[in-house]
């Protein structure tokens, strides 16, 4: 489990910065200025929509044939890594719950957990569930790392963000998944 989580963690934490999510928690912050309430309401979205994530990568875990599911791993990994590398932005619509008076937390469970809907993410989730067959590790995993990568932008705002080798990150998460993809072909060639 604690493979599982560490890896989730760090894949999920470097994937996310520059992702469209992040950029969602600073607009977020830089509108309500309420740092906790929207802090509480990502953790709440990432946990829903990472857990439904997670069942279906345990799902496909335990229907596919280990061949079919490993050659599908190798697959998710390879163009993980190259979606990785394709900066996100923001779109209006996505951000269309900020004008909502619903509240700090209502409106960033609701924004952040549809905007989190088929993002990069959300698919490695299903991946590393399937890959791990730990749906708790993968899950508290790619949370953490998706809180890490989070909070301090919605405590620091732009002035973190800014500052951040955007690119050089998106580069090393990219090589992750090249290594992570390798080890599953590996995996995959000795099922064969």
């Amino acid at each position: 489990m604690l493979h599982s989580f560490l890896v989730s963690s760090s894949v999920v934490a470097l994937a996310e910065v520059g992702d469209k999510t992040q950029l969602l928690s600073l607009v977020l912050a830089a509108k309500y200025r309420k740092p906790l309430p929207i802090v509480l309401g990502v953790l709440v979205a990432t946990l829903v929509n990472h857990a439904g994530a997670g069942g279906i990568g345990t799902l496909l875990a335990n229907f596919l044939s280990p061949n079919i599911l490993n050659w599908a791993v190798v697959a998710s990994f390879a163009l993980m890594a190259g979606w990785i590398l394709v900066p996100d932005k923001l779109d209006d619509d996505e951000a269309v719950g900020i004008k909502k008076p619903m509240g700090v937390f209502a409106t960033t469970v609701v924004t952040f957990f549809l905007a989190e809907m088929g993002d990069k993410t959300q698919i490695v989730t299903i991946a590393l569930a399937a890959r791990f067959h730990d749906f708790f590790g993968v899950v508290s995993g790619t949370t953490a790392g998706m809180m890490l990568a989070n909070v301090p932008v919605i405590y620091l705002g732009h002035k973190f963000a800014d500052r951040l080798p955007t690119k050089t990150v998106h580069i090393i998460a990219a090589l992750i998944f090249v290594v992570l993809g390798g080890m599953a072909l590996r995996t995959a060639l000795a099922g064969a």
